[in-house]
């Protein structure tokens, strides 16, 4: 089975909400995490996607397909 990869946003935050950047994952409802820099928000919001996945499956719950296929997510 391949790895998925699933499409992130990352937006900046503004300073009322400690700066920084928000990753989100829309294809899973709640997933985000944050970093100083882009690539630290998306560095970090990997590990939120394997916990997200984790409780998903411990819950017995589906995990959705990424909504879109990697190449296409780059572009």
């Amino acid at each position: 089975m391949s790895e998925r990869v699933y499409p992130v946003v990352i937006a900046p935050l503004t300073v009322e909400d400690g700066g920084g950047f928000a990753a989100t994952v829309p294809d899973l409802p709640g997933c985000r995490s944050d970093g100083a820099s882009p690539q630290e928000a998306l560095r970090n919001v990997q590990d939120a996607i394997e916990a997200w996945i984790a409780l998903a499956h411990d819950l017995g719950h589906a995990v959705p397909p990424p909504s879109r296929h990697p190449e296409r997510a780059l572009g």
